[in-house]
């Protein structure tokens, strides 16, 4: 009885629901602040207060038809293919060199027919499913062969010096902590952080030091009141929505700083609007949703730790761990802790290629959440026979 019980309930919960409901929330909530911080700027620049709001619903649109297909897909698909997924990525970032789009200094997304599209959040997770793969073949020797670790320096050190030609500089750290995250989930010593993030680190620095740009920027983070009106000036305003937000907030669509105070508020800066509106209780109500979030991709990833299924685990360790460290550089820019990486927050943010891509990434943590139910299921069934 018990048996058969166990089966019904495993039928009836094909998939995570507590994470398919955090994840429809945190959309919920995305599109509602994308259309009450843009509603000034939408008016500015198009004479349509709900341009920003209209096209990150496309988009939006596009990305959940793009993750319903991607679920009906077996995650062997994926692992068998990862090799052609990241060397399209690559291609991807020598097209936008050649013929992306330039805004504001940097190259980074490619005119379609109806949006640009950056390349840099398909490379996310073309990365992460290609380390998965390769992880999942050499997990003994990652334990104790550096060289194994060395054999990825070829394939990601092109695709960093693609993406640092743009430059994107943000995509280019958060990709190697993520790659480095999952090194040590698949048991590589510690040691190999130091070895794999330095040299990245290293780099960046020393382009920084080197560009005017980035180290106006740099020390504009680390004192944006000296020049309040100049490099400072997003910052500054920031700042100042996040600590007028009070205790509850000013109110939803009552933001004072999005009236074209905070320039494009709509993008990385959301989450101050969002703190100045909703206050302190909804930023603490919003970090508990995203760490409910995060929380249950850990554990979809953990369920999914069996001999047979180590490449869908870390697929979807890796997938969290990039929600999980976007969000936190985000809030850091945000919050004047991290100088600016133009980095989203996830599935809030306006940015129509990295709602899309984070789309299609969910999609694979519920193919694998959904396979690994399966398994249960038909072991649970053969229990009771």
């Amino acid at each position: 009885m018990k048996a058969w019980l166990d089966s019904f309930k495993q039928q009836l919960w094909t998939v995570d629901y507590w994470l398919l409901g955090s994840l429809l929330m945190l959309i919920f909530l995305g599109l509602t602040m994308v259309l009450s911080s843009s509603l000034a700027i939408s008016e500015q620049r198009f004479d349509q207060s709900t341009h920003y709001f209209v096209r990150q619903s496309i988009a939006l649109g596009i990305g959940l038809l793009g993750a319903l297909f991607v679920f009906k897909i077996p995650i062997q698909f994926w692992q068998t293919h990862r090799g052609k997924l990241f060397l399209f990525g690559l291609l991807l970032l020598v097209l936008v060199l050649v013929f992306g789009r330039e805004i504001s200094g940097s190259k980074r997304w490619l005119p379609l027919l109806v949006m640009n599209f950056q390349p840099a959040e398909f490379v996310k997770l073309a990365a992460i499913v290609f380390v998965a793969g390769y992880l999942q073949r050499h997990l003994n020797a990652v334990k104790e062969d550096f060289n194994v670790i060395m054999r990825l320096s070829l394939p990601f050190g092109l695709m960093a010096l693609l993406l640092l030609f743009q430059p994107d500089y943000g995509s280019t750290l958060l990709i190697a902590a993520v790659v480095t995250a999952m090194l040590l989930i698949s048991g590589a010593p510690w040691r190999y952080f130091v070895l794999t993030i330095m040299p990245v680190v290293i780099l960046l620095s020393l382009l920084v030091l080197y560009s005017p740009y980035r180290m106006a920027r740099v020390v504009s983070f680390l004192d944006p009141w000296q020049d309040p009106y100049g490099a400072g000036y997003q910052l500054t305003q920031a700042l100042i929505a996040s600590g007028s937000g009070g205790w509850f907030g000013a109110g939803l669509g009552a933001s004072v700083q999005k009236l074209l105070y905070l320039p494009d508020a709509h993008t990385d800066f959301l989450f101050s609007i969002f703190a100045e509106e909703f206050g302190f209780i909804g930023v603490l109500g919003l970090l508990i949703l995203y760490g409910f979030f995060i929380y249950r991709m850990f554990r979809v990833a953990r369920r999914s730790w069996t001999p047979d299924q180590q490449f869908s685990a870390l697929l979807v360790y890796g997938v969290a761990t990039w929600v999980a460290l976007q969000v936190m550089i985000n809030l850091g820019v945000n919050l004047g802790l991290l100088p600016t990486k133009g980095l989203t927050l996830p599935f809030m943010s306006y940015g129509g290629s990295s709602v899309m891509m984070l789309c299609i990434a969910m999609a694979l943590v519920f193919r694998v959440d959904y396979e690994q139910r399966k398994t249960e299921r038909l072991g649970v069934t053969h229990a009771a026979e």
